[in-house]
């Protein structure tokens, strides 16, 4: 239509039962459209919807070990370590320790570098194995 009067675009919108909806207040000058306002406001919700569904969201899940835990056992929570990577989530591997444990922090890392050897193949370290209190954590994401 053109640059016009705001009471000229008011009129108008009001003959064909509709409003005048400022799209674009920035400009000079300021760009506004002969519209449902109800049906602009759904759309834009919906395109807000959209944008929040394909954004990545990813857990955290945890998995908790001890310095002495047996081989076996390591094996399993390796396999819940691998569908957890499977699902997209990022995964927290703990070894707490309890009592006089708090002298086996070597043999703690070197169970986190095992884990982190037999899951290299589908993870990547995003946190290597540190010292927190009585806890021992690594953190892994997919690949």
């Amino acid at each position: 239509m053109g640059v016009i009067p705001f009471n000229s675009a008011i009129t108008t919108a009001e003959e064909f039962g509709l409003d005048l909806v400022e799209v674009s207040p920035s400009a000079n000058p300021p760009v506004c459209k002969i519209m449902d306002y109800g049906r602009y406001k759904y759309q834009l919700d919906k395109k807000q919807q959209e944008a929040r569904k394909k954004q990545a969201t990813f857990q955290i899940k945890e998995i908790k070990l001890r310095p002495k835990t047996d081989t076996h056992d390591l094996e399993i929570k390796l396999g819940h370590l691998k569908r957890f990577i499977d699902k997209k989530n990022k995964v927290k591997v703990t070894v707490m320790f309890r009592g006089r444990e708090i002298t086996m922090t070597e043999r703690a890392r070197d169970v986190l570098q095992d884990i982190a050897e037999k899951a290299v193949e589908f993870a990547a370290i995003e946190q290597h194995p540190k010292m927190e209190g009585r806890t021992m954590t690594m953190v892994l994401s997919p690949k």
